[in-house]
């Protein structure tokens, strides 16, 4: 009875080892995303997800590693059809121009719209309405050939993402849903078989620091292995019938599709793009843009009476007016621009673009769509098992073997 009592305690080694093991595994995993915001007392005490609290960092190293490579503004911005646009919001920006004219006239010229008839204003819209497809061709032909002054895909996407961490641990999760199942689970199984030896040990030389020791090397190694099995090797290798090949990256073109899903409909959408083109750091040349044609268009509807409409205003109310005009005309972009989503989106094939680019990359270029996710605090998984594994061989020492 004696034997069995003692044997079955034994047996216990290496089923700690698993138990501790997945734990390790589970914990890291769980570390790495949430919570998403400090949860403590800052600076010391307290935890936050390793990928939340590095986002910047992440955000930036994804479009070095990915986005930044595969994705060209100047093509993108090509695939824009400038009458498309036109006919999508001609509607809403023709609503949008009565204002506008309305507003700026009153502001810069009161007397001289005030004293204009409604036939007359009338005469004004439908002059300036008649050439608002012509004003939107120039402006959509200049955006694309200065669209890289304009429009930063790296601000694009750090923004986004640093705005939103929900959003960058959705990508990294999407990307390794069969991987961090697997690291968790990986671990009760290496735990287990690397429990074997410390129970070995144990039997023949039952020293206090031996369980310990065997915690440690157990919380250390499975966290390891398990991130070497992920991205390692990094080309397929023939062994026999088996071809052995990193767990990730043999998931190339599935983990394409779903990435360059997220970021088409998440990330890089009509929506998001049009609020960095206006408010980013390239928006003040979107308005000098928009201020050129603006400009010339009202040059040309008072070419005949610019004279006597110059005279009439002034010559300081006149600029003022241009300006003002073209002003207010950008700060209601996204009034009427929103009627184009739809089409841009589909124009723009974002998605399908970078799907297709990631999967024709190499192994180790397509290892940066993940590998950022463990690189930055990959130690700090590693260590915190070994931590674990220790106290657990503590646990052993002071409470079953003591």
């Amino acid at each position: 009875m004696e034997f069995v009592q003692e044997h079955y305690l034994l047996l216990l080694i290496p089923m700690i080892s698993a138990v501790v093991g997945w734990f390790t595994n589970f914990l890291a995993v769980k570390m790495m995303f949430y919570p998403i915001e400090f949860i403590g007392i800052k600076p010391i005490f307290g935890w936050q997800g390793l990928i939340p609290m590095k986002r910047r960092e992440m955000a930036e190293i994804e479009v070095e590693l990915v986005l930044g490579k595969l994705l060209s503004v100047q093509e993108i911005a090509g695939r824009l059809d400038a009458d498309e646009i036109s006919k999508n919001i001609h509607r809403r920006l023709k609503q949008v121009i009565r204002k506008v004219v309305n507003d700026v006239m009153q502001e810069a010229a009161p007397t001289a719209w005030a004293s204009l008839p409604a036939q007359g204003k009338n005469l004004v819209y439908a002059r300036i309405e008649m050439d608002i497809p012509n004003v939107v061709r120039k402006i959509i032909s200049d955006f694309k050939h200065n669209v890289t002054e304009i429009l930063d895909i790296k601000e694009l996407v750090v923004t986004q993402l640093v705005n939103n961490p929900k959003l960058i641990n959705e990508i990294f999760l999407s990307a390794g849903a069969k991987e961090f199942p697997f690291i968790e689970k990986s671990g009760l199984y290496f735990g287990f078989l690397l429990g074997i030896p410390t129970m070995i040990t144990w039997i023949y030389y039952p020293v206090w620091w031996v369980l310990p020791l065997g915690g440690l090397i157990v919380g250390y190694l499975t966290n390891w292995i398990a991130i070497k099995i992920i991205f390692e090797p990094k080309n397929p290798i023939k062994v026999g019938p088996f071809t052995l090949q990193g767990m990730f990256l043999k998931r190339q073109e599935e983990v394409a599709r779903v990435y360059a899903e997220i970021v088409d409909k998440k990330v890089m959408n009509s929506e998001n793009i049009t609020d960095i083109v206006l408010h980013g750091s390239g928006s003040d040349n979107l308005l000098e843009l928009i201020e050129l044609h603006v400009n010339d268009a009202i040059e040309r509807y008072v070419s005949i009476t610019q004279p006597y409409f110059a005279l009439g205003v002034g010559s300081k109310n006149y600029y003022r007016m241009k300006q003002l005009a073209a002003q207010r005309l950008f700060e209601n972009t996204g009034k009427y621009m929103l009627y184009a989503y739809e089409y841009a989106h589909g124009a723009l094939r974002i998605g399908d673009d970078l799907c297709e680019k990631m999967q024709a990359l190499s192994p180790e270029e397509f290892e940066g769509v993940l590998r950022p996710a463990y690189q930055a605090d990959e130690w700090k998984l590693i260590v915190t098992g070994a931590v674990l594994g220790m106290a657990a061989g503590f646990f052993q020492i002071y409470f079953i073997f003591n």
